[in-house]
């Protein structure tokens, strides 16, 4: 890793598994005092466990306006914030078909979980440090039977910019993830994700889908860099590119 973190505090919101737990791995490799959010005390400590450098845990509700407040109103000062919350698979499915219900439920689970947090986080950010949000490329990728998880993802991916323009000089960035092996597939049998990720693979520039480390990555360069904001970017394997695959 290019950048360090060393004596900088960061908070990664939904990290007990996946991409936040890589994130946060990464932020510690690098030297940062790391706080790991979830609603699950048990599985934070599983995580906390697994990412071998010491981290605090925090259980806290994203969902829930108090749950939110109470956390920011402990935590110590930060520089950097992620917040990689997701609602899961939620939304996905044939538009025809898709209950407003759930539309609202992803929506409350990623867009207002996002927004709730980082206005509950400003008074609690150095003033030119960092918040990344965790998007997703099907936003852009105009998937058939997505229409519902790229409303959420694009709702968020267009708030980047206004927000960096006003919350300035805080940064506020967002990395757009594609298909990357995690537990968001695991409600697929084995057999039918495995054939799933053998499909897209073949359908990447890259050649293969994303792993938590390469997002977190890219997390990690968005935070270490001054001089980018304002930016959606896209750690997808090139699943956006007009390749003609």
């Amino acid at each position: 890793m290019s950048a360090s973190f060393a004596g900088q505090r960061v908070a990664v919101m939904g990290a007990s598994h996946g991409i936040g737990e890589a994130t946060a791995r990464e932020f510690a490799e690098a030297g940062a005092q790391v706080v790991i959010t979830g609603r699950a005390k048990v599985r934070l400590d599983a995580a906390a466990t697994r990412i071998g450098h010491p981290v605090a845990v925090a259980e806290m509700d994203a969902t829930d306006p108090d749950s939110v407040a109470a956390f920011f109103a402990a935590v110590e000062p930060l520089d950097h914030l992620v917040i990689a919350l997701s609602s899961g698979a939620i939304g996905l499915g044939p538009f025809a078909e898709l209950a407003e219900a759930d539309l609202r439920t992803a929506f409350d689970g990623k867009v207002f979980a996002h927004l709730r947090i980082l206005r509950a986080a400003l008074p609690r950010i150095r003033r030119d440090g960092s918040v990344t949000l965790i998007t997703a490329a099907s936003a852009r990728a105009a998937l058939p039977g997505s229409a519902g998880l790229a409303a959420v993802n694009g709702a968020l991916e267009s708030a980047v910019p206004p927000l960096a323009a006003e919350l300035a000089p805080l940064r506020i960035n967002a990395v757009s993830p594609g298909v990357v092996d995690t537990a968001w597939w695991a409600g697929m049998p084995e057999a039918d994700r495995a054939a799933l990720f053998e499909g897209v693979a073949a359908s990447l520039p890259v050649g293969r889908v994303g792993r938590p480390e390469d997002i977190a990555r890219a997390i990690t360069y968005l935070a270490g860099n001054g001089f980018v904001t304002g930016t959606v970017l896209d750690c997808a394997g090139g699943a956006t590119l007009a390749t003609g695959r």
